[in-house]
Parts: structure tokens; C-alpha cells; sequence
């Protein structure tokens, strides 16, 4: 650098350059990109001014010392000053955004509801509780022997076929039915025996009334003397509680390889009371579960005398119960989640 004239012009051109500059910026952070590009010490117009150090003459460096440091100090205080004037402004906008009235109405949260099959579980383990029904929960993986040999299902039994059940292997399978658990529940302890088990059961359908997963609950009652007699009754104070005062059940003849023998139980229609409507088909019933007396067979299999010892055996399709109470006209509704159905069933 010649002389000190020349500094003061580049100097001069420095400090034009940074105020021009920082009028077009518009946030803090364009200040602080800007400010990093002026005092870079190998690239900014500021940072590298002491990098020449070196070529000015002895007798100038000291002068030019101090006005290099001049300009620091005016370029710094003016960051400074941007800087704080952007943030300034930034915070109040940002107040303005994140104001609250608080004399507007709040929102109100949402409450949860307990889900239909859950209500519905609930309900039943309520009702057969109150009866003196214990509860077992059995495995959800079954063997062959508990999910059919021993239910004296005969080993030509379609129930049995791939398309119905699903095999994990030879042995092995994911449980079609609750009944396995009072195989397990007859072989550990004598009568009087009276349980109830609950649980998820796998078959290979799928429609708008089935579904490959869905909730079962098995009904065990084994003592001296039982007859269908006990079953009909137990069943007639089930449904009171669950559809209301006035409903009542019938059996009709069907067949169970685990029960003899069996039957299918149809509820009066609670919605038209037997009348005839929509919902019973015009017939003023409606099917709901199936039952029987304890095959002699599985009896005699655990272990338990059949000559001294009866009992009585139930399903319950919990889904099914489920969309007769609630008037839900697929199995679908029950697992998709969709709050537009579960908001409307509070209990």
C-alpha cells in the first residue's frame, strides 16, 4: 500500500459497502451471515486488512494499525446495532403470533371411551362373575389334541381342513375356538368346576359378519346333576342383563362334536319385542351363541366320571354381541379404529 491517502480511500469504500449492504438485509440471520463474510481473517474486506501488515513500511505500520482497528470497532458496533434492531423485531412478532385471548372459550379435550368389545367383555365377565364363574385365560397357540382331539372332533371334521384353520405346523395351530381351555381347566382339577374363558380365536373367514381374529368367550359348568334344564336358565339371566327385561331365549337342535346335546340359542329380538323387524329377519329371534351338554367323551377323556358328573358348555361370540347391542352391521367397524363408529358407543 502506498500510503495512508490510499488506506483512507479503501477504508472509506469499506465502510460504503457495509452500510449499502446491511440495508437490503431483512432478519438477524442475514445480519449475522453477512457479518461472518466481513470478518473472515482469509476473505472478508475487514478480517484480511492484517494480512497486508506485512507490505506497509515500518513508519506507517502503527498508523495503520490503529485505523484498521477503527473500523473493526465501526463495523462491529453497526452489526451490533442491526442486530439488535432485527431481533427486536422479530420477538415482537413473534409475541404477536403466540398471543393468547383469554377471554375466548377453551377447547375442550376429548375423553376416550372404552372400546365396544371391551364394554362388552367387560359385561360378561361381570354377569357370570356375579354367578360365581372364575375366569381362565388359555394360550392362543393350541395343539391338535386340546383344539380338536379332544373336543371329540373326528380327524375328518371340516373344521380341521387348511382352508379353515391356521396351522403353524403338524402340531401346532393358532386356537379356532376358546372350547380348548376347558380341556385344560377338566384335566387340572375335578368338579365342581365353573369358568369362563375369554380370549382371541384364529379361523380362515372373512366377510362382513366374520373375521380371521376375533373374541370368543367359553362357558364351562360341570357338577352332580346338571342338565340343559341349568343351561337355559343360566342363559335366560345372561341375556336380561346384557339386552334387557323381557328378553328371552329358545333352543333349537344343532350339533357339536363336544356336547350331546347341542343346541343353537336365539334371543327374543329386543329392538321389536318378538314382534318382527329389520334386525330379526321379521322372525322376532335372533341366533346368538351355541351350547350343549358336555359330550360324555370329553368327560371321560379328563379324567372326570361321567356316570356321577354333568355339565354344560357354552360360546359366546363377544363381536357378535357387540354389533347386535350397538347396531353395527359389519365386523370391520369393530377393528378399523374409526372414530366416527366408537365415538358414538359410550357406556
Amino acid at each position: 500500500m502506498a500510503d495512508l491517502n490510499e488506506l483512507s480511500e479503501k477504508l472509506n469504500g469499506i465502510r460504503k459497502e457495509i452500510k449499502t449492504e446491511l440495508e437490503k438485509l431483512e432478519s438477524s440471520k442475514s445480519v449475522f451471515e453477512y457479518k461472518k463474510t466481513i470478518f473472515d481473517s482469509k476473505t472478508g474486506k475487514v478480517g484480511s486488512l492484517m494480512r497486508e501488515m506485512g507490505k506497509i513500511p515500518n513508519d506507517m505500520k502503527a498508523e495503520y494499525g490503529k485505523r484498521v482497528n477503527e473500523i473493526k470497532t465501526w463495523a462491529q458496533d453497526l452489526f451490533d446495532e442491526m442486530d439488535e434492531k432485527f431481533k427486536a423485531e422479530e420477538m415482537r412478532l413473534r409475541y404477536e403470533s403466540e398471543q393468547i385471548d383469554v377471554t375466548m372459550p377453551s377447547i375442550k379435550p376429548k375423553h376416550g371411551y372404552l372400546h365396544p368389545n371391551t364394554l362388552i367383555r367387560n359385561q360378561i365377565v361381570d354377569i357370570f362373575g356375579s354367578m360365581g364363574f372364575e375366569i381362565y385365560e388359555g394360550s392362543e397357540i393350541e395343539t391338535d389334541y386340546y383344539n380338536f382331539t379332544a373336543l371329540n372332533t373326528p380327524d375328518d371334521h371340516p373344521a380341521r381342513d387348511m382352508q379353515d384353520t391356521f396351522y403353524l405346523s403338524d402340531k401346532f395351530l393358532l386356537r379356532t375356538q376358546t372350547s380348548a381351555g376347558q380341556i385344560h381347566v377338566m384335566e387340572a382339577k375335578q368338579p365342581p368346576i365353573k369358568i369362563i374363558s375369554p380370549g382371541k380365536v384364529f379361523r380362515s373367514d372373512d366377510d362382513a359378519t366374520h373375521s380371521p381374529m376375533f373374541s370368543q368367550m367359553e362357558g364351562l359348568v360341570v357338577d352332580k346333576g346338571i342338565t340343559l334344564c341349568d343351561l337355559k336358565g343360566m342363559l335366560d339371566v345372561f341375556v336380561q342383563k346384557i339386552f334387557g327385561e323381557g328378553t328371552s331365549t329358545r333352543l333349537r337342535p344343532s350339533y357339536f362334536p363336544f356336547t350331546e346335546p347341542s343346541v343353537e340359542v336365539d334371543v327374543s329380538c329386543f329392538q321389536c319385542q318378538g314382534k318382527g323387524c329389520k334386525l330379526c329377519k321379521g322372525t322376532g329371534w335372533i341366533e346368538v351363541l351355541g351350547a350343549g351338554v358336555v359330550n360324555k367323551k370329553v368327560l371321560e377323556g379328563c379324567g372326570i366320571d361321567s356316570d356321577v358328573y354333568s355339565g354344560f358348555a357354552f360360546g359366546i361370540g363377544i363381536e357378535r354381541i357387540a354389533m347386535l347391542k350397538y347396531g353395527i352391521n359389519n365386523i370391520k367397524h369393530l377393528f378399523e379404529s374409526d372414530l366416527r363408529v366408537l365415538e358414538q358407543i359410550n357406556e
